[in-house]
């Protein structure tokens, strides 16, 4: 059996990121291109359009794609596809642009040349109207909803060449993968199916379990975190590598679990991001995403398996990778073990429920956690980075009252 097909109707990863001497070339001719400056979650876009992660898209989207994907989770020419992929720029600028033009897209925190694009489409976009699709809400307080009612008021839209990769290979260069170099590690372990684990959280028990449960169905599984921005409070990515890596030395059979990152921000879009995952988890390679409670949510915006049910709300052929919908899971003292909701009969008190969000309370006031709820090793891990931020928080607060 082989690895599942890229998405799209040519099934063949569609990479745009120059090589040699195209990139020597298009950087050179960017020198002399109108700038245009791309947030923190643009510049994620644009290098997951470059490594292939968002095939088939050639670019950011027009008018048409991204109503489409509003409205109909689908692209004008019928591929699925759950969320907008699409870059803003300032009224003043767009109507400074002639169509057809070629400009330089560069990343407003670091003023590298990322990419270039023909400007093929100019448009405005009704935000509350994408909002409410997408995150089922228009509350400002929600911090998808935030990004998006705070990008500029016109879109541009066209092909793009990718430039370069950011700071994540230098910052990254063990985990961060491209779909083509995960394809190549599946098919040289000879896996043909392999399941997705999307993560911003280091991996506490519940998530193990999660994992493991998934690797009695298919041949391996991905632990994919995201690399690129979350909300404040959220554990550096370079602290739950360390966590993650830990907890496949000690905890998995060997060559049954391998970790890789990706470049993207979070979008916090429950179900739809939820879709998203199991799409560019097809380009990476895999056949399955794990989808457990709240994927991708935030707040209470959305149901514990919203994520589940607009699985069954899309068509069958939408995309190749399908959901592995695993129900709430949690330590319980009775079964002397992990269990989750189909597979234990006893009540909550015999149950400690687990989640990121608890163990970061406890571990930031300084609580004694269970190994019940996180590995030992982990647990070394988290409490070192803690007791740093402590730290820094107690020499901020002495350097105050010191007049320093």
């Amino acid at each position: 059996m082989a690895l599942v097909k890229p998405h799209g109707k040519e099934k063949v990863l569609k990479e745009l990121l120059l090589e040699g001497d195209a990139l020597h070339a298009e950087k050179e001719k960017a020198k002399g291109l109108t700038q245009i400056r791309l947030s923190s979650r643009e510049v994620g876009d644009l290098i997951m359009l470059g490594i292939g992660g968002f095939t088939p898209l050639d670019g950011f989207m027009g008018y048409d794609d991204w109503k489409g994907v509003c409205d109909e989770y689908k692209l004008a020419d019928g591929v699925f596809w759950p969320i907008p992929i699409t870059l803003s720029t300032t009224k003043g600028q767009a109507d400074s642009l002639s169509n057809n033009e070629e400009v330089a897209l560069v990343d407003e925190e670091t003023g590298e040349v990322m990419g270039t694009m023909v400007v093929r489409e100019k448009y405005t976009i009704d935000k509350v109207h994408e909002c409410k699709q997408v995150f089922k809400t228009d509350d400002k307080e929600h911090p998808g909803v935030a990004v998006v009612m705070n990008q500029e008021e016109v879109n541009l839209a066209g092909p793009v060449k990718v430039l370069s990769e950011g700071r994540f290979p230098k910052d990254f260069g063990d985990i961060y993968m491209t779909p083509a170099q995960t394809r190549d590690i599946f098919e040289k372990k000879g896996w043909s199916t392999v399941a997705a684990f999307q993560t911003r959280n280091p991996m506490h028990r519940s998530h193990e379990y999660l994992a493991k449960i998934a690797i009695e169905i298919c041949d391996g599984v991905l632990v994919h975190q995201l690399l690129g921005k979350l909300k404040p409070g959220d554990i550096p990515a370079e602290v739950r590598r360390d966590c993650i890596n830990v907890l496949i030395e000690n905890y998995f059979v060997k060559d049954t679990c391998i970790q890789a990152g990706y470049p993207l921000d979070m979008r916090y879009a429950g179900p739809r991001e939820a879709l998203l995952h199991a799409l560019f988890r097809q380009n990476y390679g895999c056949s399955h995403l794990i989808v457990g409670r709240d994927h991708a949510g935030v707040g209470d915006y959305y149901g514990p398996f919203d994520a589940h049910k607009i699985f069954d709300e899309i068509p069958a052929d939408a995309m190749e990778t399908k959901p592995l919908k695993i129900d709430w899971t949690f330590h319980c003292r009775k079964c002397d073990g992990m269990a989750s909701m189909k597979t234990c009969p006893h009540d909550k008190a015999d149950r400690m429920l687990l989640s990121g969000t608890k163990l970061r309370k406890m571990l930031s006031e300084g609580e004694e956690v269970s190994s019940h709820f996180s590995r030992p090793e982990v647990l070394v891990i988290l409490k070192k980075y803690y007791a740093g931020l402590t730290e820094k928080v107690e020499i901020k607060m002495h350097s105050h009252a010191s007049g320093a």
